[in-house]
């Protein structure tokens, strides 16, 4: 089974890391919740405070398949100023491995240039800074190995594409079916 890590950092929208994450749990894949702080706590951008599993200096990063950035404000912000966060996105792209990101956080992915030539989605607002790619408005676009979605109401379906790249359509229908999902 897959391997996941998702970052983690102050000022994320709450709704779009931690659906991703009880998704993937309940799709029985392994996922890791990393926060880009020195210690695991995490502050949300509508003031939740949660636990991260690991901080950035514990998390393997060879053993994940897939990165995911949650969007928010100034979560993006904070990622998108982290050189671990960035290294890690564009190492993974360069592997081919997942990059997935939601909200305003595929910004960070443009401004990383690993949007070059794909097909992207992002909050609105943002598709400027969605540097190479070719915007489309959709609320989840899969571009090979480059997942993004446009914010806080896409994110089951966000989770659910994420789900799907690793998995197969009968899970997906299974999943949907335990959360009462159209």
């Amino acid at each position: 089974m897959s391997k996941l890590g998702i970052f983690m950092a102050n000022g994320c929208e709450e709704i779009e890391g931690l659906t991703v994450v009880d998704i993937a749990r309940r799709a029985g894949m392994e996922i890791d919740m990393i926060s880009i702080n020195a210690t695991k706590d995490v502050v949300g951008s509508h003031g939740i405070a949660f636990a991260a599993d690991k901080t950035k200096a514990e998390a393997d990063f060879d053993s994940y398949d897939g990165i995911i950035l949650p969007g928010g404000m100034p979560g993006t912000l904070n990622l998108g100023a982290d050189e671990v966060v960035t290294h890690t996105i564009r190492d993974f792209a360069r592997q081919g491995k997942l990059v997935a990101a939601i909200c305003a956080a595929p910004s960070v992915l443009g401004e990383n240039h690993l949007l070059e030539g794909k097909c992207a989605t992002c909050h609105p607002g943002f598709e400027e800074k969605l540097l190479g790619a070719k915007f489309v408005e959709t609320p989840v676009m899969v571009d090979g190995n480059i997942i993004t979605s446009r914010g806080m109401g896409t994110a089951i379906d966000f989770a659910l594409a994420i789900v799907r790249y690793f998995t197969d359509d009968a899970t997906v229908a299974k999943i949907k079916g335990g959360l009462v999902y159209a």
